[in-house]
């Protein structure tokens, strides 16, 4: 009996993981109504569900109240994986988490009994209750407005789907990255509206995908090519760790002094060249001559990694060492500058300072960030932190400034022959042996602003 409940179990094992994934797509009024509840916040900048909002009966202060409420709830925990090389595995959102539960359940009794123990239970409660008392506003001034043509969108775009097979991009993505997926879990796509506008946003987590589309929307290229992107930084995520540990050592051995800030951009860079470029193109039949992603540093890279990823893909091969050196090089033959720009390099940084409000400063001046630490005490134990970190380091310096330099030339043997005038007010950039920036900046009278722009 043992015997056949095994080859039984081994049977049903070989079917989940020999067929191919399912993507399902949905509307799930939950995680709508979550995201409207979210776009009233303050903090927000101004949107679609705002203004229908706030020139609604509903826009006074009971409903205000909860606005508030909701908005002060703590649901942003997480939790890393240490066991992986610095940076190449997400560190897990409870958020995200949260989202996943709205969207495979269908009710929030379900919904807050699947979460229990992510975030503390009153949290939880008065979660629910805030999307309970905000889902009929939301029907009432969006969903039901544009339910007609939204439940024909949701029809055309499953028709889409099911007619170019999306399902095998993402099994491409599979072999490409030397990633893994049990094929028996589905991969949810949960689409709500956004009427008056144009565009759609998109965000992939878990097993999930998720995207506002514009009730208008006819062309579907562009979403699904978008779609996929998402998917893939999933896909480069589940890397196994022995995969993972390998690309790690072959950027960690390039003698490259690129090797370092060409590994930070590369998840984005392989996203962007799959998605955008190699999908795209299938799906409209000729690559898109226009930007592929907002960012020049991503967008110019993917385009020039382009070929060699389509190499990949038609010869059925996963990234390995060549792929990588390959890669290197293209980055330090074409852009050998970047290492040195700090739009590109602040992109994925790690500040020490001991005012606080430089923080706040930094990521205004640097908005798009892609991994950023910080730290407000100038430490031994906060500078080995930061040295183990393949980030910029951005120390900033305002008060014992002696004490301070001595310390850092303790800590980074690259300052060891370093002659800095503590007195004197100064920016000073070295590249480090770890083939990371070290951005010194010791402030007297000029802005922080003023200093970091000075750095050569």
């Amino acid at each position: 009996m043992k015997n056949r409940l095994l080859l039984a179990f081994l049977f049903l094992t070989s079917l989940a993981f020999g067929q191919k994934a399912t993507f399902n797509i949905k509307y799930s009024e939950q995680l709508a109504v979550y995201v409207f509840l979210q776009n009233l916040s303050e903090d927000y900048p101004e949107n679609v569900f705002k203004t229908e909002f706030q020139k609604s009966k509903y826009n006074v202060d009971k409903y205000k109240t909860i606005i508030s409420r909701f908005n002060k709830l703590n649901i942003y925990y997480s939790f890393p994986y240490d066991d992986y090389p610095y940076g190449s595995k997400k560190t897990m959102q409870t958020e995200d988490l949260l989202k996943k539960n709205l969207i495979e359940t269908e009710n929030l009794k379900d919904f807050k009994i699947r979460s229990i123990g992510f975030i503390p239970n009153n949290t939880l409660n008065d979660l629910a209750e805030s999307i309970l008392e905000f889902t009929p506003i939301y029907n009432e001034l969006i969903y039901n407005p544009n339910k007609d043509k939204f439940e024909n969108q949701i029809k055309e775009l499953t028709k889409y789907s099911n007619e170019n097979q999306i399902e095998n991009y993402f099994q491409t993505g599979l072999l490409f990255y030397n990633s893994s997926w049990d094929n028996s879990i589905p991969f949810n796509v949960a689409f709500y509206p956004l009427p008056n506008s144009k565009g759609f946003t998109a965000q992939a987590f878990c097993n999930n995908f998720i995207s506002a589309i514009q009730t208008d929307l006819t062309s579907y290229k562009d979403l699904f090519s978008v779609m996929l992107h998402e998917t893939y930084h999933i896909i480069y995520d589940e890397q196994s760790l022995e995969v993972k540990t390998d690309i790690n050592t072959y950027f960690k051995e390039n003698k490259s002094k690129c090797s370092n800030y060409a590994y930070q951009l590369m998840n984005e860079v392989l996203a962007t060249a799959l998605g955008n470029g190699h999908v795209y193109e299938k799906l409209d039949g000729k690559i898109d001559t226009g930007d592929w992603y907002n960012k020049k540093y991503i967008n110019l890279m993917a385009k020039q990694i382009y070929p060699l990823v389509t190499e990949y893909i038609n010869q059925k091969k996963p990234i390995d060492k060549n792929f990588i050196d390959t890669y290197i090089n293209l980055y330090e033959t074409n852009f050998p500058d970047w290492i040195n720009e700090l739009n590109n390099i602040m992109s994925y940084r790690f500040v020490l300072t001991e005012n606080e409000k430089d923080i706040k400063t930094i990521n205004q001046l640097f908005r798009y960030r892609s991994r950023t630490e910080s730290e407000d005490q100038i430490t031994e134990s906060s500078i080995e932190k930061m040295q183990k970190t393949s980030l910029t380091k951005v120390v900033i310096i305002s008060k014992n400034s002696s004490e301070k330099i001595k310390l850092l030339k303790t800590k980074f043997k690259e300052l060891k022959n370093w002659q800095a005038n503590a007195d004197n007010e100064f920016a000073y950039k070295i590249l480090l042996d770890d083939k990371s920036q070290l951005i010194i900046l010791n402030q007297k009278k000029s802005t922080i602003e003023t200093l970091i722009k000075s750095v050569k």
